[in-house]
């Protein structure tokens, strides 16, 4: 049965829907709403692959009852007037690709925000898209490099939401842009303008999320496509091999995870003698807790300890111009043959055609 169902006209005008996708934040850096997103995302199968009994224990007797508190005085250190950063970010970036994907597709076009975890909800947001007439939907989670634990999460979130529908849209699903051109291409530009701006560092480090190793070894490709995104990267920009290094942030618990971690190739560099480094993350593309909190803050403070003096953070894209166009483009790229949506004569005659076939409207 329909969960939500909705009043059914053959004259309701139609459009091109675009859920856009991040993981998510609490409602506010609180413990108790920490808690609750934590909750939610730690309880994922597909972010933590656990037998559930075993997890259900853990998660809930030892993590939850620790780490909320830790978590939320992190989150307070970014948190800013308008919210938590992700959400503040991602809205203007939906904004921004509702009005280039106006410019750039003759047809009618709503994009959407969802978040995995949090508010707000890909429910909600699906359902905000039924609303308004998407009988086409793409999904666009922002995550450039695929991997289960982010991507796969969010298609089984938009399946399991719309296994409840009546009337299913057609669905278009991006898996991941990590050696998009014009991706590479707004990610050299951002760091250019960087550092014409606090000047070329020593190293530059390209910090992606980590994830445990055995999610690799049972097949998953983020750590091949961020080691892709890297090395486009580094040609784009130019840099020879020892200018620039690969890691991988944010492990949690005691197994391993990819390697080699940020914090301890920072680290070691210092100690090393490296004076300048500059950190960006390509993997992300809105700052969160992630890069403002843990790469701004927690790791300038790992390198300056261990002799390093000058250490910059450079910013995700967020809605810089050329990564709203990038996206767009993506967009359009895989709504090739969906662009055509009936107009009001077309639905008109529609309905007229409707009644005399025993329609009531």
């Amino acid at each position: 049965m329909d969960k939500n169902p909705t009043q059914f006209r053959h004259d309701t005008p139609e459009c091109l829907g675009v859920l856009l996708t991040n993981l998510g934040t609490p409602d506010s850096p609180s413990p108790s709403d920490v808690r609750r997103y934590l909750k939610e995302f730690l309880w994922d199968h597909r972010v933590v692959e656990i037998p559930r009994i075993v997890w259900w224990f853990v998660l809930n007797l030892v993590i939850l009852n620790t780490r909320p508190r830790r978590s939320a005085a992190a989150y307070a250190k970014v948190w800013t007037d308008e919210g938590s950063p992700l959400l503040v970010i991602s809205r203007r970036q939906a904004q921004a690709l509702q009005v280039a994907l106006e410019e750039k597709i003759d047809a009618p076009v709503k994009v959407e925000l969802a978040m995995r975890y949090g508010s707000p909800s890909i429910e909600q947001g699906l359902e905000k898209l039924r609303q308004a007439g998407a009988r086409r939907i793409v999904v666009l989670p922002l995550y450039p490099q695929y991997s289960a634990s982010t991507t796969a999460s969010t298609f089984d979130a938009v399946t399991n939401e719309i296994q409840g529908w009546r009337w299913i849209p057609e669905l278009r699903f991006i898996n991941h842009y990590h050696d998009n051109e014009g991706y590479i291409c707004a990610l050299a530009s951002g760091i250019r303008r960087y550092w014409a701006e606090h000047g070329q560092p020593e190293k530059l480090i390209m910090s992606f999320h980590g994830i445990p190793k055995e999610y690799f070894q049972a097949g998953d490709p983020y750590f091949c496509e961020c080691h892709k995104t890297a090395r486009l990267l580094a040609e784009e920009l130019g840099l020879e091999p020892e200018q620039w290094q690969l890691t991988f942030q944010s492990r949690l618990g005691p197994k391993e995870w990819l390697t080699p971690y940020t914090d301890k190739t920072l680290e070691t560099l210092a100690r090393e003698g490296v004076k300048k480094v500059h950190v960006v993350c390509p993997g992300f593309s809105a700052d969160c807790l992630e890069t403002l909190e843990e790469i701004a803050m927690e790791n300038k403070e790992v390198f300056i300890q261990a002799g390093g003096e000058d250490y910059e953070y450079i910013p995700c894209l967020n809605d810089d111009s050329g990564h709203i166009d990038m996206l767009s483009e993506l967009v359009r790229r895989h709504t090739q043959g969906w662009l055509e949506v009936p107009n009001s004569s077309e639905l008109e005659k529609r309905k007229v055609l409707a009644m005399a076939a025993g329609a009531s409207e």
